[in-house]
């Protein structure tokens, strides 16, 4: 770069002239020769307008990008997309990026100067970047553009999305797939509605790394009191979305102030220029470095053979590796490894490659599934909590079944709980509670399926981590899911590969309308003589009188039955609790409030119960039963802990066994402090709250501090 900066003038008259294009010309084609040397001519572009969908599509911004071509490493590009306010200049400051980095197809300069010159007009950068005689008679951009330029330090892909707001839809398109974003403002106008709408969606999709431009700085002579006072404002609505902005930039991309070199005007800023600021910008890490997602597209058979078609969204994928299918969790290693046109079988693939798989053994599988290494493991639920940004005209109703979307997963899904709507503008949070979200409107919900689904927490792989809701087979809006527990990585498979999973016809949904509350599971543990029967037995007594389905797994009456095969050894005791949550949730899904009452002493097994539940969208609270040993051997109502005592029991929780007390239980219940009646007080004001169809509750939610 140059040191000294240019004058307004000079840069003026570098517009005027012909540049010497030595770059690789972008990934943009020309789609017709001019017609006319009035017109900028008519370019094609990567993406489709999403506003042509067809119906039961999914867009651009549910994939991950398209693999690149041979030669070409994804890694060394950085994709930014450039979002802004309709007219705030963003085709002027990509079509200027273009020009001072020499990155434009030869001709192409020419041709538009030109046509400006054929209507009497002073040359625009932004007719670099227009597409469609039609947009530039609207004077808005309406698809979404990405095209390619190199700096000395590596390539970017730059993607321009549409400010206007009826177009939020390919703003999102356009977005999803970046690593970083610049927000265009201009000087003059301020932050605008659309300028906090589009930094609400960059934290909605999790766009961390973010420049700021104020643009059209010459309109208010370049003051810095003016851009100091843009700063605040944007910086404290910012804040509270955790979007911190790594350079505030003023800039006129118009006349190239800070765009490639500084500004001779602006001598009071000291930060970087655009690309500058691009180029200090971290890239993200390779895809091909994350945990392996293997997305199953179809299975196809060849006389003996099966091979398991899909797309390697994340990770590599070697011959012999094992691999878990979510979610049934079955598990093989792989055989071989077929690529279409490939003379020789590789031996491995990796992200962004579309292959087929042998497995050693003949496992179960079919489209949806997502292959994992073994320890890798996704979140396997019917429940989870999302941030969703609703696009379509009709709103998103409460309880009415949507078909979701997740990458080759196909699902009915409601949404049970809408816990928070926020205006995208103003950020500020509906007081009331809302059974609908409507058009451009944020809400935080809560989306229960009619079958189990595997996925990932958007921050931790996004490829896996979005979704989208249909509405009459269109595209209604789109979600991220955040916030949800792992499963194990030890967690147990299907045991045979003959089985499905069978969708019955009565919902859950109906069944909490039905019943008039839902089943949820609470989970008793205490010692032996700590009161567990004794409030399980109230409760349950309790909750019927107030015409609550309600029933006990008490671990005595378990083992007469279930159970009755099983002794007390850790592995005995572990596969006791397994068939006792395993019950529960059969018992939570046909609508009853299960109270289970088990020692259960080890804290691992307990959170497998929790996570079976919450695996299954069942509500489900520990409840820790608390009275101190010397209490409960004083009771010692079967007279167990004084045969355990005299060595007639052997292995008895508290005495000879060990009993890991819960380190955050929902509720602690101190029976030796509290009369039963104080305890089933506290138990009940639980269970309702369970039970209760409008709360979502999840036992990593709860706040320890309100127990006993």
């Amino acid at each position: 770069m140059d040191s000294a900066p240019a004058s307004v003038a000079d840069e003026r008259d570098i517009a005027t002239a012909a540049p010497t294009s030595t770059s690789t010309p972008p990934a943009v084609s020309s789609a017709s020769s001019v017609s006319s040397p009035r017109q900028p001519p008519a370019w094609s572009y990567s993406n489709p307008p999403t506003s042509g969908v067809a119906p039961g599509e999914i867009p651009a911004f549910m994939h991950a990008p398209s693999p690149e071509a041979p030669g070409q490493e994804e890694e060394q590009r950085l994709k930014i997309v450039i979002v802004g306010h309709v007219d705030h200049g963003k085709s002027t400051l990509i079509g200027r990026l273009f020009f001072d980095t020499n990155s434009l197809p030869e001709g192409k300069v020419e041709s538009i100067q030109k046509a400006c010159d054929a209507e009497g007009m002073e040359f625009e950068y932004a007719f670099l970047l227009d597409a469609l005689l039609e947009e530039q008679a609207q004077n808005i951009t309406i698809d979404t553009t990405q095209i390619q330029f190199r700096t000395e330090r590596r390539n970017y892909v730059i993607i321009d999305a549409p400010g206007h707001k009826e177009f939020l839809k390919n703003m999102i398109t356009g977005a999803a797939s970046a690593d970083a974003a610049i927000l265009l403002i201009d000087a003059n106008e301020g932050v605008q509605e659309q300028s906090r709408r589009h930094g609400y969606l960059l934290s909605l999709l999790g766009i961390k790394q973010v420049l700021v431009a104020v643009n059209k700085m010459d309109l208010v002579n370049f003051s810095q009191e003016v851009f100091n006072n843009l700063v605040s404002e944007y910086t404290a609505f910012l804040k509270p979305l955790g979007v911190e902005p790594i350079h505030f930039i003023p800039i006129s991309a118009k006349h190239g102030h800070n765009i490639i070199r500084p500004s001779a005007s602006q001598a009071w800023y000291q930060g970087p220029s655009i690309l500058g600021a691009l180029d200090s910008i971290n890239q993200p890490p390779s895809r091909e470095g994350l945990p392996l997602r293997f997305i199953l597209q179809d299975v196809y058979r060849f006389d003996e053979r099966r091979l398991l078609a899909g797309r390697i969204e994340t990770g590599k994928l070697r011959v012999g590796d094992e691999i878990v299918l979510w979610p049934n969790r079955k598990r093989s290693r792989v055989k071989s490894i077929e690529a279409w046109g490939a003379d020789v079988p590789p031996t491995e693939a990796t992200a962004g490659q579309s292959v087929a798989i042998q497995m050693t053994e003949q496992i179960f599988a079919e489209r949806g599934q997502i292959a994992t290494h073994g320890g890798e493991p996704m979140v396997e639920s019917r429940e989870f909590e999302a941030n969703i940004f609703w696009l379509h005209d009709e709103p998103l109703r409460q309880g009415q079944p949507y078909e979701l979307r997740l990458s080759t997963q196909q699902v009915e899904a409601r949404i049970t709980r809408i816990s928070r709507v926020i205006d995208s503008a103003s950020l500020e949070s509906t007081a009331a509670e809302r059974t609908q979200v409507a058009k451009n409107e944020a809400a935080t919900v809560t989306v229960r399926t009619r079958r189990p689904l595997a996925f990932d927490n958007a921050d931790v792989i996004t490829e896996t981590g979005r979704f989208v809701l249909l509405q009459n087979n269109r595209i209604g809006g789109g979600g991220i899911i955040h916030g949800e527990t792992y499963a194990a990585v030890n967690a147990p498979e299907t045991a045979s590969d003959n089985i499905s999973w069978t969708e019955g016809e009565v919902t859950a949904e109906a069944r909490w309308e039905h019943f008039g509350h839902r089943g949820a599971v609470l989970w008793l543990t205490g010692l032996s003589g700590s009161g567990k029967s004794t409030l399980s037995v109230a409760l349950e007594s309790a909750l019927f009188r107030k015409g609550i389905s309600a029933f006990i797994l008490d671990g005595d009456n378990l083992r007469h039955g279930l159970c009755n095969n099983l002794g007390f050894s850790r592995e005995d005791r572990t596969e006791n609790i397994r068939r006792a949550a395993e019950a529960a949730r059969l018992l939570a899904e046909a609508g009853t409030v299960v109270i289970v009452a088990l020692i259960s002493p080890y804290r691992a097994e307990r959170a497998k119960a929790a996570g079976i539940a919450d695996n299954a969208g069942i509500p489900f609270a520990e409840v820790f039963i608390n009275a101190p040993l010397a209490a409960c051997e004083e009771r010692d109502p079967k007279s167990l802990y004084k045969r355990a005592r005299s060595g007639e029991i052997k292995g008895f929780t508290g005495i000879d066994s060990p009993y890991e007390a819960p380190e955050k239980p929902v509720l602690e219940l101190r029976t030796d402090l509290h009369t039963k009646e104080e305890c089933l007080g506290q138990l009940l004001e639980l269970a309702l709250k369970l039970s209760n169809p409008a709360t979502r509750f999840r036992q990593e939610d709860s706040d320890p501090g309100a127990n006993i």
